[in-house]
């Protein structure tokens, strides 16, 4: 009777041979481009200044424009561009930035 598995003298690797020398990982182009804007979006949402809104908005276009972030995703990134953020003030007073 012969067995059905394979032998332990056949490759089994699943992953491609590492023909660099590194073994430092690199992300896909679009997934490292979606962990970039998020970190700009958070930072965005939490601190809610210009500077945050400005950098969030351009990295949002670029990556868009090399076709490394989806529409689905740019969409987001313009609805939540497109609402006023409420800043309050030191006596509860909200405040818009534009």
């Amino acid at each position: 009777m012969k067995a059905a598995h394979q032998s332990s003298s056949d490759r089994k690797d699943t992953t491609p041979p590492n023909h660099g020398g590194s073994r430092t990982f690199k992300p896909p182009r679009p997934l490292l481009a979606t962990a970039v804007i998020g970190a700009a979006l958070i930072s965005y949402l939490v601190h809610k200044t210009p500077d945050a809104r400005l950098r969030l908005e351009n990295l949002a276009n670029m990556a868009q424009s090399k076709g490394d972030l989806t529409d689905r995703d740019a969409a987001v990134v313009a609805e939540l561009l497109a609402k006023p953020t409420a800043l309050t003030h030191s006596q509860g007073e909200p405040r818009y930035v534009f």
